[in-house]
């Protein structure tokens, strides 16, 4: 099969594949951008000596400077942890799109405040920027997800909502490399540390533009009983009039999961908090969704992104210069990566695969680098130059990236926009979100405390718990991919002993049932529906 083969889960006019739904998930994927550009810029830029100068870090020791630098890093992580719930009345009442515009304008005055910072005042307006930055993101980590898996067609639902974690790596691309560049073309100075803080307002504002440029979600429209505007919106995504068979099948699907909420949980505000706390299926699923941030987190990806030069240190990588050039690799091999994910792998080989392979090979990366730095302890004995073994511990850190990207880097935030009913999806992803800025948090406040006293046995944490999160997601995830949102609930719901491995399986052939059942029983009522041949002709079938 070829890069861009689907697997569709019915008949699909190739018109449903259009520039409109990428484009719409490209603009609100975007929001990504901001988030990986601060994991990436963050920790190179508070390592620069023109900031350390101008905030006296000079005069503090370690440990001070240590506790200075994870605030400065974390406070960020707490804003996006409250934000990531904030999002949700926002997204309940005001919709995805008109959410998402709100918090870009957020993220854009946080970002704004740290431009004020300097010597003088103190880091306090970095600190505040970062808070009020964080709670715009954390809100766009719920939303746009959201609103991706809403929009896409389920034979490229991962491709689009990959388009988020692809943003997070350009994003990361950029502020990994800034650093560099700026070391290198630069003498230090006020301006020299401002520059990167400044960037954060470029994807930002491209955001909040092409917001003005996408429509709403037809799911969330449908959910607050505005069908014409649905339908209008639902035929514009899809390239079709609505009175196309593969239009009216998905309106149906949407029409039959609502009326279910309805007669069920209920379309209210307070409905699906009742539902978590009535339904041990539901809470199950938001137990799964919050494990794998956990699991995300445990594989050390956050001490990598917020402190790679002390990650390369240790490993025995020395100079301000070539560590930041380490660390921009670092970010190519990502990006580079993601590409394949987001074209193949994620619909081809699947998410349940994908962390499985992933844990596999990033764990047995992660002991051989930890292995190296307990025998040659390269940070005891410095040289001008790598040894070999330092060489092959860098080879092994790219291997664990090569492993880790495909895998736990964006695969988490598929499954988890995917996972849910409409009932509680809004609240189900704010769970997810603020699951892992909550982890975030943590790594990022306690990763140099964990480097000082643990030294290569970090390595060795971070190798065991990957090796845990297979057995986790062996036995408890069941494969999405291809799965129609409306049909979740009888792949996470299933009865009669059916294992996670075989229940992907199981339901796709009822999915298919029912999908000749419906297309059958149409087509003998006598009613006209108009199709598109698979070669583009028109066909009239009564």
């Amino acid at each position: 099969m070829g890069l861009l083969t689907k697997i569709e889960d019915r008949p699909t006019p190739p018109c449903v594949y259009n520039w409109r739904v990428y484009w719409s998930a490209a603009v609100a994927a975007f929001a990504a951008c901001t988030i990986g550009y601060d994991s990436a810029f963050i920790g190179t830029t508070i390592a620069l000596d023109s900031f350390k100068s101008e905030f006296g870090f000079d005069n503090l020791t370690k440990s001070q400077v240590n506790l200075l630098s994870a605030n400065i890093v974390s406070c960020y992580q707490a804003g996006a942890f409250f934000g990531a719930f904030f999002a949700y009345p926002a997204g309940h009442f005001l919709g995805r799109r008109w959410g998402l515009c709100i918090f870009s304008v957020v993220f854009i005055l946080g970002a704004g405040m740290m431009l004020g910072a300097n010597g003088s005042r103190g880091l306090g307006l970095i600190y505040g920027g970062r808070v009020l930055a964080g709670i715009g993101v954390g809100a766009a980590s719920n939303l746009s997800p959201i609103y991706v898996s809403e929009i896409a067609p389920p034979a490229i639902r991962g491709r689009l909502v990959g388009f988020y974690e692809f943003s997070w790596q350009i994003g990361g691309l950029v502020g990994f490399w800034i650093n560099y560049g700026l070391t290198e073309t630069m003498a230090p100075s006020h301006t020299q540390w401002l520059i990167p803080f400044a960037v954060q307002l470029i994807p930002a504002g491209l955001l909040f533009a092409g917001i003005w440029t996408i429509r709403e979600s037809p799911r969330w429209l449908f959910s607050r009983s505005r069908r014409q505007e649905a339908i209008r919106n639902l035929c514009w995504l899809r390239h079709l009039p609505p009175s196309d068979l593969y239009l009216v099948e998905e309106i149906s699907a949407i029409d039959a999961a609502l009326d279910h909420q309805s007669s069920t949980i209920g379309l209210g505000f307070w409905q699906p908090f009742r539902a978590v706390a009535r339904n041990p299926k539901i809470q199950w699923r938001f137990f799964l969704g919050s494990m794998l941030f956990l699991w995300q987190n445990a594989s050390g990806i956050n001490a990598v992104n917020y402190y790679s030069p002390t990650i390369f240190k240790s490993i025995g990588v020395t100079g301000t210069s070539t560590s930041l050039l380490t660390t921009g690799l670092f970010g190519c091999v990502k990006t580079a990566i993601t590409i394949l994910w987001l074209l193949y792998l994620i619909d081809r080989l699947g998410r349940r695969s994908l962390l499985l392979y992933g844990a596999l090979g990033g764990s047995l990366c992660m002991w051989y680098i930890g292995g190296y730095i307990a025998v040659a302890a390269p940070a005891s004995h410095p040289t001008s130059t790598l040894t070999s073994g330092g060489i092959s511990a860098i080879v092994f850190f790219y291997l664990w990236t090569a492993c880790y990207t495909p895998s736990w880097n964006g695969t988490p935030w598929v499954y988890n926009s995917e996972m849910f009913d409409q009932s509680v999806r809004t609240l189900a992803q704010a769970s997810a979100a603020s699951s892992n800025w909550l982890w975030n948090f943590l790594i990022s406040r306690f990763t140099p405390q964990m480097f000082a006293s643990m030294g290569y046995g970090v390595y060795f944490f971070f190798a065991s718990l990957m090796l845990c999160s297979i057995a986790f997601v062996w036995v408890f995830l069941p494969e999405t991919k291809g799965v129609p949102l409306e049909s979740m609930e009888g792949l996470f719901d299933r009865g009669g002993g059916v294992s996670a491995r075989k229940a992907h399986g199981v339901v796709m052939a009822e999915v298919r049932r029912e999908e000749e059942l419906f297309r059958g029983n149409l087509e003998g009522s006598g009613v006209g529906v108009e199709v598109k041949g698979l070669d583009g002709e028109h066909v009239e079938k009564v």
